[in-house]
């Protein structure tokens, strides 16, 4: 036997072993569980999707979406919603280092050294992503999730500015119960994570308060974090006509970042964060980290006039505090914000078909400061550059929706968008201002569903797509304003089926796109370290994107209550189509950043005594790193897995589990620089690790 047959062997025995001895230890209890189990959801047929302000199942849905409810999430650790993305087809997310998110839908990561980019993100009706152009995703807890909708691909027609799509975050549970949770989960490298929860009120006068403080040392040297999230939220139901809904977040993050590694610095040491080189000190040295802070209100309320009028409107106001200690600067971000959006529906019966109407409009405004200093081994400097940055940017859109006779739904939507941002340059005398403005034109969507049968769809659609520069692209990491850069712009061609067969037990939800992108924006990384971005030409991104399930067993009332078994699959091929770079063609190159494959698989069991295991399996292909394509992040397999027992007692419900994450101890890179001066790309993620958490509710009457 070889030696890496030897390797496999011993992980599969390891694992075995795991598991075996954890099942052991939680049958040891044996009361019947009659609690509502939150791992069981209704078939993803019958989810009611929100998406395009449409709010109909997802089989009534011309567009590529995709639903992540509590279940999903709970089939991980409760720490990160990370691994539960990552089972959607065409979704990518990382977590470089605990606390430092990458999101990559359709390759969106490319202009993402580090945060999210390119992805319109909103929270409780509001955006989430800044005037700016960023999202502070890491300024949310885990159980500040209660369900997310991603919507791949262009969604300028309602949501504006992102070519990699949307994502829409409910933290209200759907069903209100009032209550107390208390949930603990601690795993390997020192990783905690407590949450306190508070449900009071009844259905219509809900008030949900929550804390949770989580901690890391991380896996790799100068990777120690912490996160704090406090938030409020309260949904009041004055009349059968309104809603009312107020929402206020606090969370203080602080995370080291250890910076990326050589390809000989890697396969020395992968824990290891980067040594000094020349003047330059190391990750270590120069204390690298962010401290963030943030606070965000909203308002939303929503009325319905009458059976054929309603309005749904949201104003919210941010502050986020952004200090980063880096191997070059130490920067100072003060970014204050606010905003609001307003949506009027109309819907109207016209003869034998249903006619649906949105249109609103969505408002941002912002002023942020941004100084930086030179970085003495942690400590502020001297003053580099002292610059305020005005931002703003609004959209006007509007969409109808006709279902006709025979099964047809014709949707068309478009939205108008303009963007600006004036950066002045207080540092220098006399001051130095830029006035950029981005007047984009209109962007439209249109798609065509026909229900083939009650249970199965099919669509088609079109839609053209931009996004402009975030203020992070249009200046250099070192403060300067890099080259002039134009918007992304593009057409996206999409055809999509989704359904059940076989009396409902077998989901399928497959789309192909066919997208061509002009004006990409990259990221660049010069020889001395400084970052900034350029237009890269054309790109063809095309990929056909998978999720096939089957429902082995759904008997309630036998001992093996409910198996499922399931397979998430991603084929994308993105390529240059013209770029030229100085003296360097790199046309016909793939882009970095993106798998060719990527397969997520996944074994679900629950027993009627409350026992239950996910099983996840993960492969990515290889990866290139740079536009040169001369190398390449190896591909990789992963195995997860959750066990765990559910029961309940009197007015209390109890969640006991323990889980692991790559238990084939596989050394992988996750979340590298791409197109990093001096091949710095690899970015180590954690090797085998382990957790184990219990959740206790108490109903309260």
């Amino acid at each position: 036997m070889t030696n890496s047959n030897q390797m496999k062997k011993n992980n599969w025995l390891l694992i075995a072993s795991f598991f075996g001895s954890s099942a052991l230890s939680a049958q040891s209890v044996h009361s019947p569980s009659t609690l509502t189990d939150s791992s069981q959801t209704k078939p993803l047929s019958e989810v009611v999707i929100k998406a395009y302000e449409q709010y109909r199942k997802l089989t009534d849905v011309g567009a590529a979406v995709s639903s992540i409810g509590k279940a999903d999430l709970n089939r991980f650790g409760n720490t990160s919603i990370v691994s539960a993305l990552n089972t959607n087809p065409g979704v990518r997310m990382e977590e470089r280092s605990p606390g430092s998110y990458r999101l990559n839908i359709r390759g969106s990561s490319i202009r993402s050294p580090f945060g999210v980019r390119d992805i319109k993100i909103y929270w409780n009706e509001i955006p989430l992503t800044d005037p700016g152009g960023n999202t502070y995703l890491n300024q949310l807890g885990f159980y500040n999730f209660q369900s997310l909708e991603v919507i791949k691909g262009p969604a300028g027609s309602l949501y504006g500015a992102g070519i990699g799509g949307a994502v829409l975050i409910n933290s209200m549970p759907s069903i209100w119960e009032k209550g107390v949770n208390a949930d603990y989960t601690g795993g390997s490298y020192n990783a905690n994570s407590e949450n306190l929860q508070f449900r009071l009120g009844d259905d219509d006068h809900r008030n949900l308060l929550s804390y949770t403080h989580q901690t890391s040392d991380g896996y790799r040297q100068q990777t120690q974090m912490r996160r704090d999230v406090a938030s409020w939220e309260t949904q009041i139901k004055p009349s059968e006509k309104q809603t009312l809904h107020a929402y206020m977040l606090y969370g203080d993050l602080y995370y080291q970042t250890p910076g990326g590694l050589t390809q000989t610095e890697y396969n020395k040491d992968p824990r290891m964060a980067r040594p000094a080189v020349g003047t330059q000190p190391s990750a270590v040295q120069a204390k690298a980290a962010i401290f963030q802070k943030n606070f965000t209100a909203g308002f939303s309320n929503d009325y319905h006039f009458d059976s054929h009028w309603q309005n749904t409107t949201a104003v919210y106001g941010a502050y986020t505090d952004f200090t980063n200690p880096g191997i070059r600067v130490y920067e100072v971000r003060q970014e204050p914000h606010f905003g609001g959006r307003t949506v009027f529906g109309y819907n109207t019966d016209l003869g034998s078909s249903h006619l649906q109407i949105n249109a609103g409009a969505e408002a941002q405004r912002g002023f942020f400061e941004t100084r930086d200093y030179a970085n003495k081994l942690g400590t502020q400097d001297t003053l580099q550059t002292d610059d305020k940055l005005g931002n703003w940017q609004y959209l006007i859109f509007a969409q109808a929706d006709q279902k006709l006779p025979g099964g047809w739904t014709l949707t068309a939507g478009a939205s108008f968008n303009k963007t600006a941002v004036d950066i002045t340059r207080v540092s220098v005398v006399p001051p130095i201002a830029h006035d950029i403005r981005f007047d984009n034109k209109v962007a439209p969507r249109i798609a065509l569903l026909k229900k083939l049968t009650s249970d199965v769809s099919v669509y088609a659609s079109a839609a053209r797509g931009f996004s402009t520069p975030t203020v992070q692209e249009l200046e250099k990491t070192n403060g300067i304003v890099g080259p002039p850069l134009q918007p992304e712009d593009g057409i996206d061609y999409e055809v999509g089926t989704r359904g059940s067969l076989l009396q409902g037990k077998l989901f399928f939800d497959i789309n192909a796109f066919f997208f061509h992108l002009n004006n990409t924006i990259v990221q660049r990384i010069d020889s001395s370290g400084v970052g900034y971005s350029v237009n890269a030409g054309r790109t063809s991104q095309h990929g056909i994107e998978s999720y096939v399930s089957y429902q082995l067993i759904d008997q309630p009332s036998a001992a093996f209550s409910n198996i499922k078994l399931w397979v998430s699959h991603t084929w994308h091929d993105f390529h240059y189509r013209n770029f030229i770079q100085d003296t360097s063609d790199y046309t016909s190159h793939r882009l970095p950043s993106v798998p060719p494959q990527l397969i997520v698989g996944g074994l679900d069991i629950r027993t009627r005594p409350g026992l239950y295991l996910d099983v996840t399996y993960t492969y990515s292909d290889r990866v290139a790193l740079n536009d040169a394509n001369t190398a390449y992040a190896g591909s990789y397999d992963l195995l997860a897995g959750r066990l765990g027992w559910r029961t309940s007692f009197d007015r209390f419900r109890l969640d006991l589990y323990t889980g692991i994450d790559n238990a084939f101890n596989t050394k992988y890179s996750l979340g590298n620089d791409f197109n990093a001066a001096a091949g710095r790309y690899y970015n180590a993620a954690p090797g085998r690790n382990v957790f184990a958490g219990i959740s206790l509710n108490y109903g309260l009457r």
